[in-house]
């Protein structure tokens, strides 16, 4: 590698179908074991069963990018210990942690539900995090209301 080389992020290709790294951002994260062709055939099919749920969206991508959109957080609360006493200090959270979370948590809320093929868990909640419903939502709304809850400790922030 040469000396000059300075990015330090790992290098991730685009996804076979879309060409989207976030495509296969959110393959990653559905991959167990390695088995990412298996991860491949979950994410497409829920996208396709997805689309036949919402026949106002354009196109896959679109289904799957406002999904991420609407339930990435702006801001979040980070434990901070001041004078023997433990404080939720809320911060503002960067790009790139606002879009892992998103994919981390649609993906646990849809391993979570049960009784169901994963594509199928999968385009449920992608369905419910684009009209802005569904578990994933709700758990970034409840972690706004933390960090609301907990503007009087901003001031704790470095």
């Amino acid at each position: 590698m040469p000396r000059n080389y300075k990015s330090t992020a790992v290098y991730t290709k685009p996804d076979p179908k879309f060409g989207s790294l976030l495509a296969s951002k959110l393959i990653n994260a559905v991959m167990l074991d390695g088995k990412k062709s298996t991860a491949q055939k979950v994410f497409y099919d829920a996208l396709d069963l997805a689309s036949k749920k919402l026949p106002e969206a354009e196109d896959q991508t679109e289904i799957f990018t406002k999904a991420l959109e609407n339930v990435r957080p702006l801001v979040e609360v980070r434990s901070k210990r001041v004078g023997g006493s433990n404080y939720q200090i809320p911060r503002e959270v960067k790009r790139a942690r606002q879009q892992s979370l998103a994919i981390r948590w649609i993906v646990d809320f849809a391993r979570k539900k049960k009784g169901k093929p994963m594509a199928e868990r999968l385009a449920e909640e992608l369905v419910d995090a684009y009209n802005g419903t569904g578990q994933s939502v709700q758990w970034k709304e409840n972690i706004h209301k933390m960090a609301e809850a907990n503007k009087a400790y901003a001031h704790f922030a470095r």
